[in-house]
């Protein structure tokens, strides 16, 4: 028999884990809520046209479609174009998706509409360290408005975020106006599409790289060293407000530079005003993304860590996305943290320590049917005030319960044998020291909450 096991890049999650990423997911969802975000959901799959032509070539290359069944596949199969083959295709991202939902729910709902999503997308990718076939995305989004209010706010979420969780970032930002201006500059603007992908890459190639890259795409030598030129003169420098006035009087006399420097500095001058609790905001001329839809400012969130993950969050302005299905003059802006790279990152620095553990706060030991059935009448008394408490089912030998106990890391481990049930007391046993405390009956849910806690016991169970 073949040895179980999950498709590639795909995985199981053990409890351990799960609580880990429940502990991100809260993390992110407590600040979306602050900020007055409401959670929607879409489902796993959509039609096939729906996602298709949102994401560029290379996005669309990467789209898991869905094959037809029965009669329609037998009949798809005799004929070669792919769009017979398959109807409906998993979710690529949470964005396309969103719009379609907007679009389908209009009438229901109050504009502007601010949302955010926590469900798992699929990619047809090459499975590697931090990129896998199967994640999930913790996205944010307004639409129904052009405020740069709301790319403000955005920025301040990141940074709330990340400060609760204990990682430094650098925020990058980019306008899309200012790409579109750098085409224009070097002669190729109807090719902003391809520059954009290419240019994307510089995090990951030299800049020799990209500029081979370009030229045999058919960029030409003049288009090459000019942007040779800009990121010479841009691309070393610290990424400051102060880099938007050199890009002002590089590409000022182009319209779209000087609306999208205009933006930028407006963000720059308003996070200044408000600060930021750990995180730094960083201007970034290279910072492209490939897709599509980006009309405005663009986001990277970068890890200031010795572990090297690439970004963990994006996001930009778009403002028409909704056009695409009948709704033109839609303007929005979303953001999109990557919990799968997030918690690589959180568990490479050991920031876990405090949430590895289990919900269960206390376990009652059984020692037999009528200590058992005791011990459920003060189960039932604990779980009503919230307590997180559980009875081992099988009246085992104490080395196998308290083993259990160990191995789940409950922190209070409760005695209750004939003795205790006469007098009305309840022994409790400190796991982590091996301290004992005896307890009545009734001062019991009072102990069990002023007891330190296992912090992970405070982790909202999500997913």
């Amino acid at each position: 028999m073949k040895k179980p096991s999950t498709p590639k890049g795909t995985r199981d999650f053990l409890p351990s884990t799960l609580r880990k990423r429940n502990y991100i997911f809260s993390s992110i969802r407590r600040v979306f809520e602050k900020y007055g975000y409401d959670a929607i959901e879409t489902p796993a799959m959509e039609h096939v046209h729906t996602l298709l032509g949102k994401y560029g070539e290379e996005g669309d290359r990467l789209i898991f479609k869905i094959l037809k069944r029965g009669d329609k596949l037998q009949q798809a199969l005799s004929k070669s174009e792919e769009s017979l083959l398959a109807e409906e295709a998993l979710r690529y991202d949470l964005t396309v998706p969103f719009a379609r939902f907007v679009v389908q729910h209009q009438n229901d709902l109050s504009f502007p509409f601010r949302r955010y999503q926590i469900q798992p997308v699929w990619r047809a990718d090459r499975p590697q360290r931090g990129r896998y076939r199967e994640f999930y995305q913790c996205d944010a989004d307004v639409i129904g408005t052009d405020s740069l209010r709301c790319e403000v706010e955005f920025v301040q979420i990141f940074d709330e975020v990340f400060t609760a969780l204990g990682l430094p970032v650098s925020i990058r930002i980019n306008n899309r106006k200012l790409l579109s201006a750098l085409a224009t500059y070097i002669g190729n603007p109807e090719r902003i599409i391809p520059l954009t992908v290419s240019i994307d890459k510089l995090d990951k190639m030299s800049l020799d790289a990209v500029l081979a890259d370009l030229s045999g795409q058919g960029f030409s030598e003049a288009a090459c060293r000019k942007l040779r030129e800009v990121f010479a003169l841009l691309g070393k420098k610290d990424g400051g407000e102060m880099l938007l006035d050199e890009v002002d009087t590089l590409l000022g006399h182009i319209p779209e530079a000087r609306k999208g420097v205009e933006e930028l500095k407006y963000i720059f001058e308003r996070v200044g005003d408000l600060g930021m609790a750990s995180s730094k905001l960083q201007f970034d001329i290279s910072l492209a993304r490939g897709l599509n839809y980006y009309t405005g400012a663009i986001f990277e969130v970068v890890p200031l860590t010795q572990m090297q993950v690439g970004s963990v969050c994006g996001g930009g302005r778009y403002d028409d996305l909704t056009g695409i299905f009948g709704m033109p003059g839609m303007s929005g802006v979303g953001i999109s943290f990557g919990a799968d790279r997030i918690y690589d990152l959180l568990e490479a620095e050991g920031a876990f320590s405090e949430v590895a553990g289990t919900g269960t706060t206390l376990l009652f030991v059984n020692f037999g049917e009528s200590e058992a059935d005791h011990c459920q009448h003060l189960l039932k008394e604990l779980r009503m005030v919230g307590t997180c408490a559980e009875l081992y089912p099988d009246s085992a030998k104490l080395k196998k319960q308290f083993k259990y106990a160990d191995d789940k890391n409950i922190p209070l481990v409760a005695l209750i044998g004939e003795e205790e049930i006469k007098s009305g007391v309840v022994k409790l046993k400190q796991m982590s020291s091996g301290e004992q405390h005896e307890v009545k009956e009734s001062d019991l849910s009072e102990f069990v909450r002023n007891f330190a806690p296992n912090p992970a016991n405070h982790v909202e169970r999500s997913h």
